[in-house]
């Protein structure tokens, strides 16, 4: 088990605490992971929370073109080296 002791910092609006990185690997936490926060009898619980790859078919399906401004290819010229 590693054990640290930190600082609170203040982060614009916010606290932060910087993990070392002995703690964030006995965590296995990763660079731009998610985590839930829990506060539990006034103590703060950090939990990884494991992303999921989505299929091809899972990334089509929540493509909205209205939200990602519409087709992936607006335009019918080459953009490059393309043949047409």
């Amino acid at each position: 088990m590693t054990d640290v002791i930190l600082d609170i910092k203040q982060w614009g609006n916010n606290l932060g605490v910087r993990l070392p990185l002995a703690v964030a690997r006995e965590a296995r936490l990763k660079v731009h992971q998610s985590v839930r926060l829990t506060v539990v009898d006034g103590q703060i619980i950090i939990t990884p929370i494991e992303s999921k790859s989505l299929s091809l078919e899972q990334r089509l399906a929540a493509f909205d073109p209205q939200r990602h401004g519409g087709e992936a290819m607006s335009t019918a010229t080459p953009l490059g080296a393309e043949q047409w």
